[in-house]
């Protein structure tokens, strides 16, 4: 299998091949053994809601997803709950990425670039794990490829109003599916000064940021009030910055060989390098020899795919002001990554998928990497050369199998919400009290409230709906008690061991009180992240 060079002077392919690509992978095991984990189930029972009540949860708890809930609101009540419906829009989000980035590689560096992005991309373990997630984080991404791609037209001086004006719409949706995608704009900024942009550029990005960085800002400040949700996150530490290291060091190296080489093929062609700057011997037709600089850039004339003055007909090659595809990439992979760590100075927030956009930055310098490798063989043998990119697809492809049969296994995520209620539906008696420990677990009878038909949950005081939070509002501990009391059998839905963070509240202390000294437990299962136990009572109801 080769690189066809029709293939390579079609932009429209070079784009939809990594979209197909992507929505392959993210077709693949999409269930994930009928798997929903608890941030998704957090996205399930919010989305079945209806619109008035998701706005009353709104001004509680989640604001920061807001957009994103409606969303899926709409998707749920046109096409009905299911895992499919959670997680094909961030299949679609991610390919469009991934059409995105090949462009943007394209343009920049030519196809190999482009393609090798746009493949990449949707290989990547963390884009893997996204890709299937009924999340807003891969949507985020869509939107800063999006976005990254109309400022690399406007670089290239195709810009009109309209296009400045799509900037910040795509940057202000970003922005209300998680407004940490703000922080593409300071990478977005060092492109521009990179690229030394004309003034009248910077001018209108800065207008454009300012226009969508004012809209973001009301739920920002916002969605403090609320950053109690997020109290869960660690503060930082050394061993959490690995990570983040690694992904610069291979950006940085992909950056530095592709400044180095002017990497991939001229836009709209097969070429290599070597062909597109003139470097390759030609002759003219009295068989003169025209040998052209290797530094100098083509003229205007060959830039148009117009006659040269020496009647030889180059590919159009970069516009003058044309950023590097380290200029777009490095900026954008590692902008994001040190902004949050910034953050998390102040307030820990480092959480990887956070900034999942900057992986799009990464794509495109792994791209330079492979238009790097294409080159190189381009000068031994062009036929071999074509060979290139799908070897290195396919090698990739089957040395990230592990991982990518992992990342749609069950076992790739904490828990699992369905597992457990498909549990209790096989364990339940008519007129048990069901208990959650802690609160939060009650997700496994919001996803599936037919699981616990005919049960009780002793311990709510009010619904999620009714209290506008996502896990409802429960009675005091004195009130909890006596309602376990009034019980012969309790099923408990809790965390695994491993799972389960040490009781603190006291009215789950209560819980687990009265259950180790009034009832005895009979059954005890753990099922993928979760328990479900049976208690019985040890007296008759009501001896307490």
């Amino acid at each position: 299998m080769t690189c066809d060079p029709r293939v390579l002077r079609r932009p429209l392919l070079v784009g939809l091949i990594p979209a197909v690509w992507t929505v392959v992978l993210g077709l693949w095991g999409l269930s994930r053994q009928n798997s929903v984990w608890r941030d998704e189930a957090a996205t399930w029972q919010v989305a079945r809601r209806s619109t008035g009540d998701i706005v009353r949860m709104l001004e509680h708890v989640d604001v920061v997803h807001s957009l994103y809930y409606l969303c899926m609101h709409g998707l749920f009540a046109g096409f009905g709950p299911s895992t499919t419906v959670l997680r094909l829009p961030s299949v679609l989000a991610v390919a469009a990425a991934a059409a995105c980035v090949a462009l943007i590689g394209h343009r920049l560096a030519g196809a190999y670039v482009g393609l090798g992005a746009g493949l990449a991309l949707g290989l990547l373990p963390a884009v893997q794990f996204y890709l299937q997630e009924g999340r807003p984080y891969a949507l985020v991404a869509a939107g800063s490829a999006v976005s990254t791609l109309l400022l690399v037209n406007a670089l290239r001086g195709r810009a009109r109003k309209r296009t400045w004006a799509t900037y910040a719409c795509a940057v202000l949706v970003c922005g209300w599916l998680n407004w940490l995608a703000l922080l593409i704009l300071p990478a977005h900024l060092m492109t521009l000064l990179w690229s030394r942009a004309p003034r009248g550029v910077r001018v209108r990005w800065a207008v454009a940021a300012g226009a969508a960085t004012a809209g973001v800002l009301p739920l920002a400040l916002f969605s403090l009030d609320q950053s109690g949700q997020v109290s869960w996150v660690p503060p930082l530490t050394w061993h959490m910055m690995i990570g983040p290291a690694i992904l610069l060091a291979i950006g940085g190296l992909g950056g530095l060989l592709g400044r180095r080489t002017g990497t991939g093929t001229a836009p709209g062609t097969g070429m290599g390098t070597a062909e597109r700057t003139g470097v390759a011997r030609r002759t003219d037709r009295t068989g003169r020899a025209d040998r052209t600089d290797l530094a100098g850039p083509p003229d205007l004339a060959n830039r148009a795919g117009r006659p040269g003055p020496t009647g030889t007909v180059e590919p159009p090659g970069p516009v003058t002001g044309s950023p590097s595809v380290a200029a777009v990439g490095l900026p954008l992979l590692a902008v994001p990554q040190l902004g949050l760590i910034g953050l998390s100075l102040v307030k820990p927030l480092f959480v990887d998928r956070y900034i999942l956009f900057s992986l799009l930055g990464l794509a495109l310098l792994i791209g330079a990497l492979i238009g790097r490798a294409v080159d190189e063989v381009a000068r031994r043998s062009r036929p071999a050369a074509r060979c290139v990119l799908p070897v290195l697809v396919a090698v990739a492809l089957v040395a990230l199998l592990p991982q990518s049969l992992a990342k749609r296994s069950p076992a790739s995520r904490v828990d699992d919400v369905l597992a457990a209620a498909e549990r209790t539906r096989q364990l339940k008696h008519d007129g048990d009290g069901v208990l959650f420990i802690p609160a939060a677990r009650r997700d496994t009878w919001l996803v599936t409230p037919d699981a616990f038909t005919g049960t009780r949950d002793i311990a709510l005081a009010e619904t999620p709906e009714e209290s506008g939070t996502l896990k409802g509002v429960e009675a005091s501990p004195a009130r909890v008690r006596a309602a376990m009391l009034a019980q012969r059998r309790i099923l408990l839905v809790t965390d695994a061991t491993g799972v389960a963070r040490p009781t603190r509240g006291r009215r789950d202390r209560t819980k687990a009180e009265v259950l180790a000294t009034h009832f005895t437990l009979v059954s005890d299962e753990r099922i993928r992240g979760r328990r479900v136990a049976v208690y019985e009572r040890l007296a008759p109801a009501g001896g307490g």
